[in-house]
């Protein structure tokens, strides 16, 4: 997946959590007649790839492990046992492998993998898998490892102190209908456990970068904890952060902090995924004050005939720049509901991105509600491709990459060759932070204002209540959110990409927070990085 924001919830579109429902009564069945199928572990993909298991693991925060199932029969076979009057296609729609996980003899997590994930013919034919729970390597957050995850949120990290643990994990078939209905068990095995979750980290053992100059950024001299930032470096290099590449802070403008791990530099280009939808809002900001568009409340009628599209309706064409910028328009599309119509994963695939979006339903509930709606971002693109002098590349390299000294990156493209704004440019992590700069300067660089004053205050303001958060805002395609260090808050606007990629400016004091990481499509990506923010990277700069 290209999307999977930072909900904290990334696994929510591929595991359904077993929990009583309203309404829903559990029903077990017992295969007598059946014999149960084995789980094994191994440390490594190769492990597991040549059949090695083991029966005692070492879990540290850089473990790898991962587990093979076999079964007697296909779980199609045993799903037709509990729900017989079911086609295959319906028990692939409604039903799928429940997992149990027990630690020292009390389950702890029980899990139905949402319908989906292992594909149809698998689960009509196959007996074998092999799957990942903790893979720090390769790992993209596949149904298996999001299921690990969710036992860690659920319990796990509590019941997995240092010492010695027993795991025993269950598998058995489930269908949803009238009632859950639930068979026996088919698979189980068990681990013994030796666990090394938290490793003592000697701060100086871990030295810092000496800043250095980089074109449009001097450095500071500025105090901070150096021991804070020694301690996160410390937790980084033992897995106990995963997968961040690069931090990055300025004050005041100035390099203060820059610090890269897994290989990577500061002329590294990364991907940092939605961050990049900001960039559609800044180029939109900087068209109308150039006057190649009026403003961000002219409806798409201004640019689109919508009697060529499909689901003909008055409100797409009366939907507003505006609407796009905010995510709260009534297209329908929802990256947080997998059967939304409008889901970027049926963009993708799809000729014409543009068309696919202006095809789409619309639904009045939606509008003015905000739902993240990543293809409205891609006819944002599209708008200001048409409409500014040279194209979308050409403007940005001009307007925003040339005056920032931002002379190394790469775009990602449409399959019409238009830059991708969905999320689709990759920079290093100190071009990241000017980009950042140039809305904690009101939109002035070096002296020069490159983007209005005013269409910076309301990127930076609060236009929308994000559904279900605490204090979460959005804005003209920014998140806006509070950090809690001791008993102060602190008010922050963002960009956000999957992976955990953040680009943070702080509104009341004089900071910017770069943040490049590849947890892509892992559930604890933009926890961990909340954590960098609010328990070393805030405390070390504040106090």
């Amino acid at each position: 997946m290209k999307f999977l924001f930072f909900m904290y919830c990334a696994c929510a579109a591929l595991l359904l959590e077993a929990r009583p429902q309203p309404g829903l009564d559990t029903l077990t069945f017992q295969f007598s007649d059946e014999g149960r199928g084995e789980i094994l572990f191994a440390g490594s993909r190769d492990s597991l790839d040549k059949d090695i298991f083991s029966n005692h693991y070492l879990l540290t925060p850089n473990s790898n492990l991962f587990f093979a199932f076999t079964l007697q029969k296909p779980l199609t076979y045993y799903q037709k046992i509990i729900a017989p009057k079911f086609t295959d296609t319906e028990l692939f729609g409604q039903g799928n492998f429940q997992f149990t996980l027990w630690i020292d003899g009390k389950v702890i997590y029980r899990s139905n993998l949402f319908p989906g994930a292992p594909m149809q013919k698998q689960q009509n034919l196959e007996t074998t898998f092999k799957r990942p729970l903790m893979d720090n390597i390769q790992g993209q957050g596949s149904w298996s490892e999001s299921f690990w995850n969710r036992f860690l949120y659920h319990g796990g990290e509590k019941a997995l102190t240092d010492g010695k643990h027993h795991l025993r994990m269950e598998i058995r078939p489930y269908v949803t209908a009238n009632n859950l209905l639930v068979g026996d068990i088919i698979a189980s095995g068990e681990l013994q456990l030796e666990v090394r979750l938290n490793p003592v980290i000697d701060p100086d053992k871990y030295k810092l970068r000496k800043p250095i100059v980089y074109p449009g950024l001097n450095s500071s001299k500025a105090k901070f904890d150096s021991d804070k930032i020694q301690q996160l470096k410390g937790m980084i290099a033992q897995g106990v952060f995963k997968k961040i590449n690069g931090i990055v802070v300025l004050k005041e403008g100035n390099l203060l902090i820059e610090e890269y791990f897994n290989g990577t530099d500061r002329d590294s280009l990364h991907d940092a995924r939605s961050v990049g939808k900001t960039f559609a809002s800044t180029l939109m900001g900087m068209a109308i004050d150039d006057g190649y568009i009026k403003d961000e409340y002219q409806t798409l009628e201004k640019f689109y005939d919508f009697s060529k599209y499909q689901h003909t309706d008055t409100g797409k064409s009366k939907t507003t720049i505006y609407e796009l910028l905010t995510m709260s328009s009534g297209f329908d599309g929802n990256e947080q509901d997998p059967t939304s119509p409008g889901n970027e994963e049926n963009m993708y695939p799809s000729a014409n991105w543009v068309e696919f979006t202006l095809n789409l339903p619309f639904r009045k509930a939606l509008k003015q509600q905000w739902h993240y709606f990543t293809a409205g971002v891609v006819v944002l693109g599209d708008i200001i491709n048409r409409h500014v002098k040279g194209g979308l590349e050409q403007y940005a390299q001009k307007r925003l990459f040339a005056p920032l000294e931002i002379t190394k990156y790469r775009w990602e493209y449409t399959p019409q060759g238009v830059p991708n704004t969905a999320g689709g440019i990759r920079m290093n992590a100190l071009d990241f932070a000017k980009y950042g700069q140039l809305y904690k300067n009101g939109g002035k660089w070096k002296g020069e204002q490159i983007l209005s004053q005013e269409w910076v205050s309301k990127s930076l303001s609060k236009q929308l209540i994000i559904p279900e958060r605490n204090q979460e805002n959005y804005s003209y395609l920014f998140w806006n959110k509070y950090y809690r260090v001791a008993h102060n808050t602190y008010d922050a606007y963002y960009c956000a990409g999957n992976g955990g990629n953040y680009i943070i400016v702080m509104k009341n004091i004089p900071y910017v927070i770069v943040i490049i990481a590849s947890a892509y499509g892992q559930p604890y990506a933009h926890k961990q990085a909340d954590r960098i923010v609010s328990e070393y990277l805030l405390p070390a700069l504040i106090n």
